[in-house]
């Protein structure tokens, strides 16, 4: 009697709308597809791991020092044109108009960014092998990181595109379109890598990188394809006028952007700056590092995602003018990033050896002596997992209100002023080896990730 009599109060005096309550489901419902999209693209990169790991340790150390040498630049050329989400937010939640104008304005300079960032960037990748030479890795790991990379580079001008639609389309709540092409293009990835690399083409770790490019191209033509045949998107043209040079677009873009990539740079170049400190240590570190970098680069997608999310809620609140909604994005998204990375990295504790079975073929040559290496590697990585997953989060909030050049300054200061020398005096000085890098990672993430959070507290009192 009692339950039902409180049944029927509910339903006569409904719960009063919770702003929180709302602004969690928001998020979730953005950050959900964001998020399914970042795996999905990562798991281009993950899946080409787990076929090198079939060839063996040899072929997963080549495309380790490859594709980190790729993605340091590639995260670059993100940083730069991650600037169009917050600019398209702005201008969707302000409700001028003429929205649209700016929305496809954006767009189109984005797409000239990324591909001018291209052509700058692919000759550098070409030249693998006599860039990564002086830095004492072993031969024939060299020449198969330089005959992966001739292949691979081709990826970076469909890559970039991608992003920048993709980006779009998120600040105007529409990710939907880029959810569908990247789910359809992981499982056409590992075909097509497994095709050419085991399949009578018989390229071996060529094959694989090969595979990513014809993917990647096909996913940017889907994608191109569906935007033009969507009622919702059809209003913003966004591929009019393609080939119109518009410097004072670019120009702005460039201003938010470039922070945003030196700040990718700069992370990213602490990893490859490990890459290439593990490789001097010997093949089984450097294989053990490659691995445990795959499963800390999964769980990373989920926050990267949240703060995506993040980023439009932020910057749609901004132009609207709603100073409590904009706060209450931060803080909602950086508890979600918190909550799944806590749930993270207690499973690298749990199960580690599970773990590293999915991009390790134990009976693959070479693989009983990486095993052990790399569950050492993942105790520290599930500790600076909670640090990465905040800060990539924070910087998200912080990117919707347009502030990236202060994130860049402490996104320098935290990896290279204190990871990379505490990382070297740990892993040389101490005598740690491969586990002081990691450890230096610990440090360098938890500084940057309590700076971040600190300025967003700080930024948004004051909107």
């Amino acid at each position: 009697m009692t339950r039902s009599t409180g049944f029927a109060e509910t339903a006569l005096h409904p719960r009063p709308a919770s702003p929180w309550r709302d602004e969690v489901r928001a998020t979730l419902r953005l950050s959900a597809p964001l998020v399914l999209i970042n795996l999905a693209q990562h798991g281009l990169v993950a899946s080409n791991a787990i076929l090198l790991g079939r060839l063996g340790a040899e072929p997963v150390a080549a495309g380790a020092l490859a594709t980190s040498l790729y993605l340091l630049l590639f995260i670059g050329g993100i940083g730069l044109t991650s600037a169009v989400a917050p600019l398209v937010a702005e201008a969707a939640g302000s409700g001028r108009a003429g929205d649209a104008g700016e929305v496809r304005r954006t767009v189109r300079a984005g797409l000239w960014l990324g591909a001018l960032l291209g052509a700058v960037l692919m000759p550098l990748l070409w030249h693998t092998e006599a860039l990564l030479a002086p830095l004492g890795q072993d031969p024939a790991v060299l020449r198969d990181a330089g005959a992966y990379m001739r292949v691979l580079q081709w990826w970076m001008l469909p890559a970039l595109a991608f992003m920048v639609l993709k980006g779009a389309l998120a600040a105007l709540q529409r990710p939907g379109p880029p959810l569908a092409v990247s789910l359809a293009a992981l499982p056409l990835n590992i075909a097509l890598g497994a095709f050419f690399a085991f399949g009578p083409p018989g390229l071996g770790i060529v094959g694989v990188a090969l595979g990513t490019v014809v993917t990647e191209f096909l996913a940017l033509a889907a994608l191109i394809l569906v935007i033009g045949r969507d009622s919702v998107l059809q209003r913003y043209r966004m591929f009019a006028r393609l080939w119109q040079f518009d410097g004072e677009k670019l120009g702005r873009l460039v201003r938010v952007g470039a922070p945003m990539g030196v700040a990718g740079v700069a992370e990213a170049g602490l990893f490859e700056a490990a890459t290439i400190a593990m490789g001097t240590f010997g093949t089984v570190p450097l294989a053990a590092h490659a691995v445990t970098l795959q499963i800390a680069a999964t769980c990373f997608m989920v926050p990267n995602g949240i703060g995506q999310a993040a980023t439009v809620r932020v910057g749609r609140a901004l132009g609207a003018g709603d100073s409590a909604g904009l706060r209450r994005a931060g803080a909602v998204a950086i508890g979600l990033g918190l909550a799944f990375m806590l749930a993270c990295a207690a499973l690298q504790l749990a199960v580690p050896r599970t773990l590293i079975g999915l991009f390790l073929d134990a009976d693959a040559p070479g693989a009983a002596a990486v095993m052990p290496v790399a569950v050492g590697f993942l105790a520290f990585s599930a500790l600076f997992a909670v640090s990465d997953g905040v800060q990539s989060v924070a910087l998200g909030a912080l990117r919707g209100l347009q502030d990236t050049t202060v994130p860049m300054v402490i996104a320098l200061t935290g990896y290279w002023g204190i990871g990379v020398p505490l990382g070297a005096a740990l892993a040389w000085g101490a005598g740690w080896g491969g586990q002081g890098i990691w450890a230096g990672f610990c440090a360098g993430l938890l500084a940057v990730s309590i700076l971040l959070v600190t300025r967003w507290l700080r930024l948004s009192a004051r909107v």
